[in-house]
């Protein structure tokens, strides 16, 4: 690849690293403390225990440790595809060896693998 389209992948995975440590600092920050101080009226005191309020809780918890299990992959992708356009790997099949097309760098620029390639391994 040229030092230009580099330079341009570069930038769109530092906005993308950039988007998604705030969304993990958003979600770190929405989650900050356990279950049970989120939804301290469902602990036994009072009277407003329901056990639908609890699973909703315990769903939206579940639903955020995803989101940002995703997030830190892709972060660590991200950080990857950096390192390899360091290294002047960046844009090229991990295993056939041929270049990544541009499109797929476009959709996805932390892609380790060319379109074929990645089908084949689904």
């Amino acid at each position: 690849m040229t030092t230009i389209e580099t330079d341009e992948f570069r930038k769109l995975l530092e906005a993308e690293r950039t988007r998604l440590l705030d969304a993990v600092a958003f979600l770190e920050r929405e989650n900050a403390g356990s279950l049970v101080e989120e939804r301290g009226e469902l602990t036994g005191r009072g009277d407003n225990n329901h056990l639908a309020d609890m699973a909703t809780a315990t769903y939206d918890r579940e639903l955020d440790e995803g989101l940002g299990d995703g997030a830190q992959y892709t972060l660590d992708e991200i950080e990857a595809a950096l390192r390899r356009i360091e290294d002047g790997s960046y844009g090229v099949c991990e295993v056939c060896g041929k270049p990544i097309g541009a499109e797929r760098l476009s959709a996805i620029p932390w892609a380790r693998l060319c379109i074929d390639d990645a089908r084949r391994l689904r």
